[in-house]
């Protein structure tokens, strides 16, 4: 795990980091090393002319040359694979056969100089072994062991919003009239900025197949804490939407980043009433904007009957989540669904109270409905804890990592944590309380009293609303056949709270992905949640 330790500095790349670099070069060294001899057995009865006894003594040295160098790099790959991250012990012979491997540069350098030398004074033999060493010393002086040398050097998530309406929004504000050609300009628009050839509010009409009319409000207007959002009359649903983009921008990001909690002055019965800082403030000027410049007014005015529904995804379901709860005192009958919310958003009191009228929808392994100071704390501790135990060498994790990522197959076989109480000490530990080495005894564990075990000094957050989970049926790799299916149920917040380290953590939280589980979901009317969910009044499903 430590850098490597040569020429009296500590290189940013481990002992265990020259498995495959060292197979590369291996492979290539073979392959050079058998091309050589292949030309030599097939030339050498030909070489009885002007300078060939010159020539064949430079083959005969550059086999054995390339013999040691090879048997040089196949002894750092062999002892690369010995030990694990958190015991270098095995692998304290790396530094000695780099130094070697490093000296022989100066011979093979040595070499194909004088190679070059004899070729350009003319040596007259038999082209094809006069182009074999041309060859040899253009390939060595240009590529010369790229793997070797890199081993000795030093050293928003873009989202769109689920449900089909914010998937193109973007900075700017207008109140669509033009058509949606994203070719045709129109001096119609009210522009801020952002969509100055109607391309993002094209894409809207695409996705969503409403026409131009029921859009009261759109607004790209992007900034820190201030989100793009929309107003649209649903009218097969008869609902006023009102849809919150997700992260997209450099700017969202910062509004993620403030994950400090702050209380929320909120018009309700509920005390504790704390929530992540960014997200509240977004959904503060999302509200302001509704409320004060009269578009929320506006869309009931039209449509008196329709009852609220306000939908978001990542970032927006948190907006959009605690939009809803601003909004439940003037509107009674609102409902949110939030598509893939951050975990750390709403504190227990504010969680509770909003299981009356939000459902969150996770897709499999996704991160950020798992995601908050205080599981991302535990994750920290959860790595340093799986580093010091992990009884496997890193080339095996990351050969596990990748035939999991292309063909799929059950994660459990591929242990790297020894569960349970029995840990076991290590030979070598390099896991301490206050660093990351340990100056004490060899036998380390984490006690209770340690840093790692300490508890959070921030307030637990939890996600909104109740919460129906799409879980894959199987496993499916990249590259398998398989097309995965999904079934719905509803789940606890408690199943969340821990960040789950997999293939799909961050594509389970693209938007388009999260469609297709649905869509799966839907068509597979037997998998469809249609039973009540558990506590709490029935969330009508709009």
């Amino acid at each position: 795990m430590p850098g490597m330790v040569l020429f009296g500095r500590r290189w940013a790349i481990a002992s265990d980091d020259l498995v495959f670099p060292g197979f590369l070069e291996l492979f290539l060294r073979v392959l050079w090393w058998i091309g050589i001899l292949t030309l030599y057995l097939m030339y050498r009865g030909k070489l009885n002319c002007a300078g060939g006894a010159l020539l064949s003594s430079y083959l005969i040295v550059l086999l054995v040359l390339l013999a040691v160098i090879i048997c040089t790099v196949l002894a750092i790959v062999c002892v690369s694979m010995k030990g694990t991250i958190c015991n270098p012990g095995p692998r304290k012979s790396m530094s000695k056969l780099l130094y070697i491997r490093l000296t022989l540069f100066l011979p093979e350098m040595v070499w194909a100089c004088l190679g070059a030398s004899w070729i350009a004074d003319g040596v007259q033999c038999d082209r094809a072994v006069v182009n074999g060493v041309i060859a040899t010393v253009v390939v060595r002086t240009q590529i010369w062991c790229p793997v070797t040398l890199q081993q000795a050097s030093p050293f928003s998530i873009s989202s769109r919003t689920v449900s089909g309406i914010t998937g193109s929004l973007r900075r700017g504000s207008a109140i669509p009239r033009g058509p949606p050609s994203c070719r045709s300009r129109t001096t119609e628009y009210d522009l801020v900025g952002g969509d100055q050839l109607n391309c993002h509010f094209g894409s809207i009409l695409q996705t969503t197949g409403l026409q131009y009319g029921d859009f009261v409000h759109i607004s790209f207007h992007d900034k820190v804490y201030e989100l793009p959002f929309l107003v649209a009359l649903d009218h097969r649903r008869e609902a006023v939407v009102v849809a919150v983009r997700g992260t997209m921008s450099l700017q969202d990001i910062l509004t993620d980043l403030s994950a400090e909690s702050e209380t929320l002055d909120l018009e309700c019965e509920v005390k504790d009433c704390l929530a992540h800082k960014g997200i509240s403030q977004a959904a503060r000027y999302v509200y302001r904007r509704l409320i004060n410049d009269g578009i929320l007014s506006q869309a009931f005015s039209l449509a008196p009957e329709y009852r609220l529904v306000i939908v978001g995804h990542s970032l927006g379901a948190g907006a959009a989540a605690l939009l809803s709860i601003m909004l439940r005192k003037s509107h009674p009958e609102v409902r949110c669904y939030a598509f893939s919310p951050p975990r750390g958003l709403l504190s227990k009191s504010l969680y509770e109270y909003s299981k009356n009228f939000t459902v969150s929808i996770v897709l499999g392994k996704d991160v950020i409905p798992r995601l908050s100071v205080t599981t991302f704390e535990d994750l920290k501790k959860r790595i340093l804890r799986v580093i010091a135990h992990c009884n496997k060498p890193k080339y095996k994790i990351l050969l596990y990592g990748c035939w999991y990522e292309l063909f799929g197959g059950d994660p459990d076989n591929f242990p790297t944590e020894l569960d349970g109480g029995d840990h076991g000490d290590l030979t070598q530990p390099l896991l301490g309380e206050q660093s990351l080495l340990t100056h004490g005894s060899p036998a380390y564990s984490f006690s209770s009293d340690s840093p790692l075990e300490s508890p959070s000094k921030y307030p637990p957050l939890y996600p909104p609303g109740r919460i129906i989970h799409l879980e894959e049926e199987g496993t499916s790799g990249r590259f398998s056949c398989y097309t995965a299916q999904y079934t719905a149920k509803w789940s606890h917040e408690s199943e969340f709270n821990k960040i789950l380290i997999g293939p799909k953590m961050l594509t389970d939280h693209m938007p388009d992905i999260l469609m297709r589980a649905l869509d799966s979901v839907v068509a597979n009317r037997a998998a469809c949640v249609s039973c009540p969910a558990p506590g709490g009044a029935p969330v009508d499903m709009v």
